[in-house]
Formats: C-alpha cells, structure tokens, sequence
C-alpha cells in the first residue's frame, strides 16, 4: 500500500511553514495519542504516520530531499528518516514537540554546568554613596585546581565519555507507553567520567582559595544598589562558564542626613533671636563644604528651607538632588536673672497679637469653642 503524502498526513500546504507544521502535528499528535485511544489499532497506526511525517518535515535538509524524491529519498537506506516510529525512544521527544516551548525547552540534556553565582554584601557611608567609590573586597571562592587545570583528572588528562549514557548526561527506562528520563547515575548528568582523579582535588577540578577583587561604586548608589561582576562567582565545570558575583550595597545612617532618592533632609535649630530678628547661617553640605542660609525675621518652628541641588547625586547622571533644612526654633535654657528680668519687661512692652500671632489666634479659637458650647 502506498504511502500518504506527507504533507497531505499533517494537512498541511507544501509551502507551509515550520510554525504551521508544527501546530497541525501537536492537534494531531494529541488526538491520536495513544493514552487517549486505549486499545485503538487504528489511532496508534495514525499516531505513527503522523510523527514519521513531522520528523521528514521539521528538518530542513529532509524536508529538501523529500520535496525533491518523496518517500524514495528514505528508501533503500537514502536517508533514514521514514523508518517508523520508535515507542522506547520518541514519547521523550515528542512531550518536548507539544509542550517544549511552555516549559521553557528541555533542561539537563547533559554537559557541564555553568558555575554559581556568589553574594557579597558591601557597607558604605552616605558621602561614599555620594561620591563614589573604588574597593578592594576579598571573596572566598572556588578556582580551577592548579595540577589538574580544573579537568579533575591526574596530571590534566581529558574525562572520558561516560559508557552508560554515552555522553549525554540522561538515562532513559520504558514503562508501558512512558518513557522515563532521569540523570545518569554513573556521571551524574555530566557526560564525562574521571577514571584516575587528581588527588588535590580529589576529581573537583576545584579547590576553595580566596580572592581579591576591585569594586567601583558609582556614584549616586542608593540602599539594595546591586553590582555585578562578571564571571568572578563559582568556577563552572570543565568547559562551562563561571558564575557572577553580585554586590549588595547598604548605606549606613548619618548622623545629619536623611535621604530619600536624590534629596537630603536635615533639622537645623535656630537660636530664638535669631529666629526672631533674622541673621545668617552656615550649615554643612553633603559635598563636604558649607553653605550660607539667610533666616528671615519671625522665622517660625517648623519653617522648610530648599536649597536646590545640594543634594544627592543622581546615579548615571549630572543632576543633583536638593536639601531640605527644617527649622527647629530653640527656646533658651539656663537662664540668668539678668536674662530672666530683660524677658519679663520684654513680656510687658509687648502686644501678644503683634509678636505671637499665632499662639493669640489659638487661645481666641479656644475661647469662641467654650462660648458656644454655654450658648
């Protein structure tokens, strides 16, 4: 009996492309699956054509050759290709077909393993974070053994392809129409086997070692900031890469800042005739200098001064953030009779409405609150 044409099997135009034949064969593959036709000859006949028929056409240089001589090109040992199906060796593969591209493809097909990635956690001050930085940090970390060049084998021979998996790196056993995948239990999913270990590293390849490494911490930096350097974490197997280290960075609490983002905080306290009959004064900036404020007169507790671009640097930028200076009137402490007898007379000559308008407008709220609760 002739064959079906391939292309006519999955429903598929010939000029299909790659995307459109593989949607036809998962609703065909999934719709004459044998699990879902228990018992169904005919089904598990048209399961087999349909993946004979994907396998030809998935592949570009079969797809040619079977455009060019059809079934012939898998004849007489052409090609091999149009053998049927396998039950022991395809569901693997035909599970990564239908559901490869929402588990993310398939994993540990073996080879070696890319290395770890390492944590260090880097405590700097707000000037630090404000300037910049550079660092030396010493970092406990795996480095290829030395007499073995990191092979893990004696004198730096070469592994050899493991027997049991034939290098790669998974095992597979049939149960009924399941084919189960595991890693290999002689490699353990490496591929490679190590016969004659070195004894320094006892075939690790590996030995623990700590490190220098210099760190530049850009300015602008704020808490959680993380840097990375590339390939200084864990040595990865034999052939693989090595792994990243990531820099935390903390910034310790000032002593006068408050940040947040780009801008700083500070309180600043203001003597009471200062407040009172204005002056000037000079407070510290992040930079390391010291900036001139001009106190108005009457200046009350509480009063925000804003002081553009004495803040924080911006990271990757030129900007700057502003400081915020809050007023924090003093009352004076300590006083001598001298002082005390000046503030009664001062007390006196005064008219509360005219030098503590506030606090008079306060007591007045208090007084109209009290009269309408008699009325």
């Amino acid at each position: 009996m002739a064959k079906q044409d391939y292309y006519e099997l999955l429903g598929v135009e010939r000029t299909a492309t790659i995307e459109i034949i593989k949607k036809s064969y998962r609703k065909l593959a999934m719709e004459h699956h044998p699990d879902r036709n228990p018992g169904d000859k005919a089904a598990e006949a048209k399961f087999r054509e349909v993946n004979e028929a994907y396998d030809v056409l998935k592949d570009e240089q079969k797809r040619a050759a079977y455009d060019r001589f059809g079934h012939a090109a898998f004849e007489q040992g052409m090609g091999g290709g149009g053998g049927g199906f396998d039950f022991a060796t395809g569901f693997a593969d035909i599970f990564d077909e239908m559901f490869g591209d929402m588990m993310g493809g398939r994993r540990g097909r073996g080879g070696p393993q890319r290395g770890a990635d390492l944590r260090y956690n880097m405590e700097i001050t707000l000037e630090e974070a404000y300037h910049g930085k550079k660092s030396k940090i010493t970092v406990p970390s795996s480095i290829a053994c030395e007499p073995c060049k990191g092979s893990g084998s004696k004198g730096g021979a070469a592994p050899k392809t493991c027997t049991t998996c034939r290098g790669a790196g998974k095992v597979r056993s049939q149960q009924g129409f399941f084919t189960i995948e595991r890693t290999c239990p002689t490699c353990n999913g490496g591929g490679k086997v190590i016969s004659d270990p070195c004894p320094s590293c006892r075939g690790s390849g590996r030995t623990r070692k700590e490190k220098q490494l210099e760190v530049t911490v850009p300015p602008g930096v704020e808490e959680g900031t993380r840097i990375r350097l590339a390939g200084e974490g864990e040595i990865g197997g034999p052939g693989a890469p090595p792994g990243d280290l990531y820099i935390f960075l903390a910034i310790q609490p000032h002593r006068m800042f408050q940040r947040e983002g780009a801008n700083l905080f500070m309180r600043m306290p203001i003597a009471m005739t200062t407040a009172a009959l204005g002056g000037e004064l000079e407070v510290p900036s992040i930079d390391g200098g010291r900036v001139k404020v001009s106190i108005p007169k009457g200046c009350q507790n509480g009063h925000r001064f804003r002081l553009r671009g004495k803040g924080m640097t911006v990271l990757r930028s030129t900007a700057r953030g502003d400081l915020f200076l809050e007023a924090a009137v003093e009352v004076p402490v300590n006083l001598t009779d001298k002082q005390r007898k000046l503030l009664e007379e001062f007390e006196k000559e005064s008219d509360q409405r005219t030098y503590s308008p506030e606090t008079q407008g306060f007591f007045d709220r208090i007084k109209e609150f009290v009269d309408s609760l008699k009325s």
